[in-house]
């Protein structure tokens, strides 16, 4: 089986933002199929809806204020906080102050690709 993956070098200027929701984008900073990091930006008051997926994930706060929910324990999170998201836990945020994250799948989010 071929290994799916992005270039070695993916320059910001280069990524172009994809459109998720109402006031919310991503680009795709790199990937392989065990592997993927994402840049994520939030408008004030934009909610990520409650879901889970069978992917780890590991998140740094770029900028910005949210309210994070993970397994029904809501906590706030700012600039240099970070979380970590189980397989199958479910999870949601709502934006408080605009910013961005870093979002970090394991393995790869195949659904972000297509």
């Amino acid at each position: 089986m071929e290994v799916q993956a992005s270039k070695e070098y993916l320059f910001d200027k280069e990524i172009e933002w994809e459109a998720v929701a109402p006031g919310l984008k991503r680009k795709i900073m790199g990937y392989d199929d065990k592997l993927m990091m994402v840049r994520v930006a939030f408008e004030t008051g934009t909610v990520a809806p409650v879901h889970g997926h069978f992917h780890s994930q590991t998140t740094y706060v770029v900028s910005g204020k949210f309210e994070m929910e993970i397994d029904g324990e809501k906590k706030i999170i700012e600039a240099g906080d970070g979380f970590y998201i189980p397989p199958h836990i479910l999870h949601g945020a709502v934006c408080l102050e605009a910013g961005e994250l870093i979002d970090t799948f394991s393995p790869v989010r195949a659904d972000f690709l297509d």
